[in-house]
């Protein structure tokens, strides 16, 4: 039960605006992952950055087990498999930025597309993380069960192989 896992990874492009500029990051989003992306409305309107109420302006794939876990390594690839600590929250999730698109391994440039950044979240967790998602009778994660910092770190430098700077 005190094994760690990868439970998932999330990767996210945030375009600003909907419309065409929109689909094109879905199709570069679709290409990636191999999985079809959903899009995410803006949660309150920024007259400064033109973005309305419930406008669509961002698209996000989650990725499980093994597919999750290979998209990884890729991304880790892309950023010189090397993050900083201050990447990593105190629950055992960690993030970072890949700037363009086409640093990924075995991605190739199309221009009708464009480039793309992309923030890359990956969630760890133990067996039994369950009862906090489940329907009936959710619960909190013990304290001594949950992930810290240090033990994020040191799998994912294990088992990726990813140093880890000081920030």
């Amino acid at each position: 039960m005190r094994v760690i896992r990868l439970a998932k990874v999330t990767v996210h492009i945030n375009v600003g605006k909907s419309g065409e500029m929109l689909e094109k990051a879905r199709k570069v989003l679709e290409e990636i992952t191999g999985q079809k992306p959903c899009t995410k409305q803006a949660k309150r309107t920024i007259k400064e950055f033109g973005i309305r109420e419930g406008e669509p302006i961002a698209c996000l794939t989650t990725l499980r087990e093994e597919r999750g876990a290979s998209f990884l390594k890729r991304g880790l690839e892309a950023v010189g498999n090397a993050l900083k600590a201050s990447s990593f929250d105190e629950n055992g999730n960690f993030a970072f930025g890949i700037k363009e698109h086409i640093e990924i391994p075995g991605t190739k440039y199309v221009p009708e597309l464009g480039i793309f950044g992309m923030d890359v979240i990956g969630t760890l967790e133990r067996p039994g993380y369950r009862i906090k998602r489940r329907r009936i009778r959710p619960a909190l994660i013990g304290k001594s069960h949950r992930i810290t910092k240090q033990e994020a770190i040191k799998f994912v430098s294990e088992k990726f192989g990813v140093q880890i700077r000081e920030a």
